[in-house]
């Protein structure tokens, strides 16, 4: 209860937080910034980011590779645009993020984080950057990385937070800043959560890569495919997403987030209310029915 007093105090003074129902769950630090996606069609080779929308799958690149796709605060400015954009719409299914070039993302931009460019400037950045993490946590709809190449430090980041990662047998992956004197203590926070403590620790503390299947075999990765396999490994994942319910997943996932930190009996009573939930869905009820039926069920979305 109070983080959600804390979180409408914040929303009153920030206007452009009001996002929709599911907006709450990015504790209220993102923002709509930045243009709109048309379906089925990229977006301007000024961004960033490329955008386009097919059969309920958005796919967001990041296309900066003369600078190895790094995170400068356009690119997370572009890429929060991005996933924010029509985030409610019962079109959406499922967001892939990949990347152009042999690098998926070196991180953040360095240029970007000397001294000239001064405190208020460092501070947008990283929380710019905890934003876009938090939103693909929060999105109502899946997020699938499809990584081929190099992803550190904060663009390794990125891939732990995505809630699916499939790469291609050449990506590598490291958390390198302790080796330039910036620990990466952000990008630590999604690692953690993601693959166990030691081997956290040891990237952290060393900054040496680990493989594909490395990643694969800590938990960092759902999947490692040759690299001619990759986009289509990563699509039939997508699309297997986008063929079933997106009220049903949206309710799921939120579902599994909320009950990760919660201890046994906690976790079981939230996620037996969720069931319940569930079953008062229109779709709960049309997939049982199409079960019982023996024919293929009709989403609602």
């Amino acid at each position: 209860m109070a983080a959600w007093v804390g979180l409408r105090a914040c929303v009153a003074q920030r206007p452009w937080l009001r996002l929709g129902p599911w907006a709450p769950r990015t504790a209220g630090l993102c923002s709509p910034a930045g243009a709109g996606v048309a379906a089925g069609q990229p977006e301007a080779d000024a961004r960033p980011t490329r955008a386009w929308q097919r059969d309920g799958i958005r796919n967001i690149v990041l296309s900066n590779p003369k600078k190895r796709n790094a995170l400068s605060l356009a690119m997370l400015k572009s890429l929060r645009s991005d996933i924010l954009h029509e985030a409610e719409s019962t079109d959406l299914k499922v967001i892939v993020i990949s990347a152009e070039g042999p690098v998926f993302s070196s991180g953040h931009d360095l240029k970007e984080l000397t001294e000239e460019q001064g405190h208020a400037y460092h501070t947008e950045v990283f929380q710019t950057c905890s934003e876009v993490m938090m939103l693909i946590q929060n999105h109502p709809v899946p997020v699938v990385a499809m990584v081929n190449g190099l992803a550190t430090a904060a663009g390794c980041q990125l891939v732990a937070s995505c809630d699916i990662a499939v790469a291609s047998d050449k990506a590598a992956f490291a958390t390198p800043g302790v080796n330039v004197g910036l620990f990466c203590s952000t990008p630590a926070v999604a690692l953690g959560r993601t693959v166990p403590r030691k081997i956290a620790l040891e990237m952290l503390f060393t900054g040496e890569p680990i493989s594909a299947q490395e990643a694969l075999l800590h938990g960092l990765l759902s999947k490692v495919v040759p690299e001619e396999q990759l986009e289509e490994e990563t699509m039939r994942i997508a699309r297997k997403i986008a063929s079933v319910s997106r009220p049903v997943v949206s309710l799921g996932k939120a579902a599994f987030y909320k009950q990760l930190p919660q201890d046994l009996r906690t976790a079981y009573c939230l996620t037996s209310q969720t069931m319940v939930d569930n079953l008062a869905l229109r779709d709960g009820q049309e997939g049982i029915q199409a079960f019982i039926q023996k024919r293929k069920p009709t989403w609602s979305h």
